[in-house]
């Protein structure tokens, strides 16, 4: 079990906001959406662009440098970049597909809280 790092205030993100924070030395990304809070790793596995910059629909972020997405409820990838003009086989081999690793999320007493390992 890990320490609860206190990243944000319950009032600081709107819904369907991004926010990157940190905490404990990570860059996360923090996101509400249907009235929860979801913490992942800040960059895009792809090519480390910073996720707070992209776009969040329901819980699915897109990385706003080549559009890879993400569901911030399960960290699973759910596209892959997409780099204009080059093959999917080559963008692949760019880096390896995989999803963001997330991280636990609770509020208390109007603190929002992320369980870092």
């Amino acid at each position: 079990m890990g320490r609860s790092v206190e990243v944000a205030k319950e009032g600081d993100l709107a819904e369907g906001s991004l926010k990157q924070v940190s905490a404990e030395g990570h860059t996360l990304l923090l996101a509400m959406a249907g009235g929860r809070f979801y913490a992942a790793e800040g960059q895009c596995p792809h090519m480390g662009a910073s996720l707070a910059s992209g776009r969040l629909e329901g819980t699915v972020v897109t990385c706003p440098r080549h559009g890879s997405q993400f569901d911030l409820a399960d960290g699973r990838m759910v596209r892959w970049a997409q780099l204009p003009g080059v093959a999917s086989a080559i963008s692949k081999a760019i880096r390896k597909p995989r999803g963001l690793k997330t991280y636990p999320v609770k509020v208390e007493a109007g603190k929002v809280l992320v369980e870092i390992p």
